[in-house]
């Protein structure tokens, strides 16, 4: 989940390292550093949390050298703090890493039963130490990192800088991902091709097993053993984007904005507006004939796909086996060549849900991803990829790409529904039809509810406990509801089905719990309105989230209704997102949390 950067250069490199790590803060945020070589010494600075600190030292404390590493941290082994920040420098050897050394415990045991003193409470460390070590054994840089990463176990991508050969940067992958830039007389190195797009669009990725010896203007690639292996040069998609709020005060908040546009960039990828069909692209998985489907994702990413399940068994028949990534490797769940998997990641390097997808390749699935990075290792490692095209999401707390992954799971099951024959020509473009008009509603409902979200965030900031409920697609939904809160304002909130109510959460419910009820009119409605009865009764205080047919319905008292406009079920769950957003966006700043970096999490999580 950390970021790396690495640089061999023709030009000071430390400021760009810097600029480098802005676009990989996302990774983790808890400290950072930079070393350098210059004239033969090896320099460093690092700095406890967010970037600007360490901007800050070093427009202080500069650094010369035109080679560099440079890393953004989420903490795993040890606090924190500036000591445990990277890079790691033992003996003239610096390092970042991104990932877990596994064996971290034994290894550091044998170095310091020889004598090795350890300055970190990092496993990062082991490293640099084991580095360090077999330089003084006599091996050289090339063969002591291959001895290194034969010794070590987990999944880990590291960068490696030698004092004592200054033009050159070492490189690994185990796991998590790294990218090597090609430039005009100068190298890159970075965890995503998003970090070296402001550098270069030529990139080489490094697959499991890779050991890169990069130097200025070439890059040797060996396997663990030593032998050489080639890996294809590529022009990369990635854009090179400004990370930049434009009128807004967060990034969250412009990503909830941005939703209608990039929702229609999704739709027209797998849409034939002409003809309101779903184009042949969507259906690259061949779903007429598979008995069943996986789908595996991790956290917001995961509630998407629930969504899904409802709309392939309703409107394809087709049964879906769904679970979190992180239980589905592990579960042993019986599969069938026969079978199709869909996994999804915004980033495309979830690392629970990269190693279901292996999984289940071994067995012999066909492969689908849907992702926001085409280029990512999910994407590169699946049979076929289904893009959301939500662009670059800065902000932790996932919006548009939530939205943007169900329109693109309602494309596909409309499509499996044609396949499989269980949806008629007319009644594809009829949903088709109102796939078309989530642009134009979503931009509706932005402007129509802002006011009445900022001040009812007002009064649910001073709660210490909240609510969700929801049946059918919305149940998701109110799953996704609480985990925005929770994320960034720190409320403890929790989603509940609502015919789960009677066995268990209704035990909560008193004059100081909101409940924030997901009900559009659909045919479920009285059912979740039954529910609200009895939290009405009980004293709850109810936020109710509905359309124009379930208030005018619905004669129970509220804290508050919150009114959208009569939309189709298959778009609700697109729609009804935007409330719950914008109810979890504005709470989190009247509590004043950091909105786009709350605290211990990061966007992409790349190790387990």
């Amino acid at each position: 989940m950390c970021g790396i950067v690495g640089i061999i250069g023709n030009q000071p490199v430390a400021g760009r390292l810097v600029d480098a790590l802005k676009r990989l803060e996302y990774r983790g945020y808890d400290s950072a550093g930079v070393a350098t070589i210059h004239r033969g010494v090896m320099d460093r600075r690092r700095a406890e949390g967010k970037l600007f600190n360490l901007e800050k030292r070093l427009s202080e404390e500069p650094l010369e050298g035109e080679v560099g590493i440079a890393h953004t941290r989420w903490a795993t082994h040890g606090v924190p703090n500036e000591t445990n920040a990277h890079p790691h420098v033992v003996d003239g050897v610096a390092v970042v890493h991104n990932g877990i050394i596994e064996n971290f415990f034994e290894l550091k045991d044998e170095l310091g039963a020889e004598g090795a003193t350890f300055a970190t409470q990092t496993d990062t460390e082991v490293v640099a130490q084991l580095l360090a070590k077999y330089l003084r054994e006599g091996l050289d840089n090339r063969a002591a990192m291959l001895k290194m990463l034969n010794t070590v176990s987990g999944a880990y991508a590291l960068a490696v800088m030698f004092k004592n050969d200054p033009g050159t940067i070492m490189a690994a992958r185990s796991g998590p991902p790294l990218a090597i830039g090609h430039g005009r007389g100068e190298m890159f190195l970075g965890s995503d091709a998003i970090a070296l797009s402001p550098f270069t669009n030529e990139i080489t990725y490094l697959h499991d097993g890779d050991c890169a010896v990069i130097s200025q203007g070439s890059v040797e690639i060996l396997d663990f053993s030593g032998n050489p292996v080639s890996r294809p040069r590529q022009i990369s998609q990635a854009s090179a984007f400004m990370v930049d709020k434009g009128n807004h005060r967060h990034f969250m908040e412009k990503e909830i904005h941005e939703q209608p546009e990039v929702i229609s960039h999704a739709l027209g990828h797998y849409v034939n507006f002409a003809t309101n069909s779903i184009s042949p692209s969507a259906t690259e998985i061949d779903f007429k004939d598979i008995p069943s489907l996986a789908i595996s994702a991790c956290g917001t990413a995961y509630l998407a796909g629930l969504v899904g399940k409802y709309w392939f068994e309703r409107y394809a028949r087709l049964p879906v086996e769904i679970d979190v990534a992180s239980e589905f490797r592990y579960r042993e769940m019986p599969l069938s060549p026969n079978q199709a998997a869909l996994f999804i990641s915004q980033s495309g390097e979830t690392a629970d849900t990269l190693a279901s997808l292996r999984y289940c390749k071994e067995n012999g699935l066909k492969i689908g991803a849907v992702v926001n990075v085409r280029e990512s290792t999910i994407a590169r490692e699946s049979d076929a990829v289904y893009p959301i095209l939500a662009g670059p999401e800065i902000g932790v707390a996932s919006t548009k790409a939530f939205t943007c992954q169900l329109a693109v799971l309602a494309s596909l099951a409309i499509g499996a529904g044609r396949a499989r024959g269980t949806l008629s020509v007319a009644q594809e473009q009829e949903l088709v039809r109102h796939l078309t008009e989530i642009p134009r509603i979503m931009a509706h409902v932005l402007n129509l509810i802002q006011p009445q979200m900022e001040q009812l965030s007002r009064d649910l900031s001073k709660c210490k406990d909240v609510l969700y409920l929801g049946r059918g697609t919305s149940y998701p939904l109110a799953l996704e509801g609480a985990l925005k809160l929770k994320e960034i304002s720190y409320i403890h909130a929790e989603g509940y089905a609502a015919g789960e109510l009677k066995h268990g959460p209704i035990a909560l419910i008193d004059e100081n719990m909101p409940v924030i009820v997901i009900a559009p009119y659909d045919r479920f409605f009285e059912k979740t309105v039954s529910n609200m009865q009895e939290v009405a009764a009980r004293g709850g205080r109810i936020i109710f989230i509905t359309d124009e047919r379930g208030a005018a319905a619905s004669k129970l008292p509220t804290m508050a209704t919150i009114t959208l406009p009569d939309v189709n079920e298959i778009i609700a769950p697109m729609i009804f997102s935007l409330p719950i957003q914008l109810l979890a966006y504005h709470t989190a700043v009247f509590m004043g949390t950091d909105v786009d970096q709350p605290r211990n999490l990061a966007k992409s999580v790349t190790v387990e």
